[in-house]
């Protein structure tokens, strides 16, 4: 799920009194067996990749807004083998979600980026290797997932009540 928020006049909406807000739908439909989760969150692109070759692994892969510093390891903390001082696949694939999701204005205009020939955003980036906030990344994803196993119910939930119910907009 993908919230994008703007004040605008809050105080004349009806819906304001709620405990829900509007999501954002995605440019383009995207697949999420690859890329389970993506967002444009605490100064980075950054989500959740899944590993090609085991089915328990995943990758926690972060680019950050303007350094361009880049970072991905697994959710045991482990660093990617791929990663060197270009980002590495799970990168390539979370980028080429945000873009599916954000569109890639959007995605370029959060990173403070410019789009490379082709449209490549990837390669309009200059930053290098750091550190990431894998573990933050990984627990903001399997809280997502326990929105996931709730029943269905038209009652707002009690822990979502903090949420500022303001429209959502593109």
């Amino acid at each position: 799920m993908v919230v994008d928020i703007e004040v605008e006049d809050v105080a004349t909406a009806a819906w304001e009194r709620g405990s829900t807000v509007r999501v954002v739908e995605p440019v383009r439909p995207r697949k999420l067996a690859k890329v389970p989760f993506v967002e444009l969150a605490e100064g980075r692109l950054q989500g959740v990749v899944s590993s090609g070759s085991d089915l328990a692994r995943v990758y926690v892969s972060s680019i950050a807004a303007r350094t361009h510093g880049f970072s991905c390891g697994t959710n045991n903390n482990r660093p990617c083998g791929g990663l060197g001082q270009r980002p590495c696949k799970h990168l390539r694939a979370l980028v080429d979600e945000a873009v599916l999701q954000y569109g890639l204005e959007r995605v370029a205009r959060y990173l403070h980026a410019e789009v490379g020939p082709d449209g490549d955003l990837l390669a309009g980036l200059d930053g290098g290797r750091e550190s990431g906030a894998t573990a933050a990344v990984f627990s903001r994803f399997l809280r997502h997932l326990a929105y996931l196993e709730l029943p269905d119910h038209p009652a707002p939930l009690p822990e979502l009540h903090w949420f500022p119910a303001v429209e959502a907009v593109r």
